[in-house]
């Protein structure tokens, strides 16, 4: 079985994520979708609500080889754990590519696990941050983040 992993902060996940998601499903067996969980960085959005929104947004479009977790190491470490043929990173610009390259080699060094990159599609011009940013000033994001992560995001407006 070729199994591949997603890792990211996904902090909100936006549809330019769920078009990775979506190229790697029909590409392989199983892929694992991992939030990484880092003490050192703020989230913005409850990591296991997060996980739900995810995990609906992948039934409302009817994937059924993907599976959302979430992990707080080294993305090496999981996707050995999880027998992981190859990681999958979501490339926006050459920018994107310049940092992953670093990170590919250091994978492959210490486990032997190729990295792909998947473009992010038409709406992957649009960071997690710049969503995050127009959120702060109640702009639209219907368009830019599946609607689980919509939902979400106002109901967490509104604690």
């Amino acid at each position: 079985m070729k199994t591949a992993l997603y890792a990211g902060s996904f902090d909100p996940f936006t549809n330019g994520h769920l078009h990775v998601v979506k190229t790697a499903s029909s590409l392989f067996d199983k892929v694992i979708v991992v939030i990484g969980v880092n003490d050192q960085k703020k989230r913005h959005y409850d990591v296991e609500k997060m996980k739900d929104a995810i995990d609906e947004s992948l039934k409302n479009i009817g994937l059924t080889n993907v599976e959302v977790i979430t992990y707080g190491g080294l993305t090496i470490d999981i996707a050995v754990k999880e027998h992981a043929n190859i990681l999958i990173r979501g490339i926006r610009d050459a920018i994107d590519l310049a940092a992953e390259e670093s990170i590919a080699d250091f994978n492959f060094d210490l486990a032997g696990i190729d990295t792909i990159y998947i473009r992010a599609g038409i709406a992957g011009s649009i960071s997690s941050s710049k969503v995050r940013e127009l959120i702060k000033y109640d702009k639209d994001i219907s368009t830019l983040v599946p609607t689980p992560i919509c939902d979400l995001v106002k109901q967490s407006k509104e604690n």
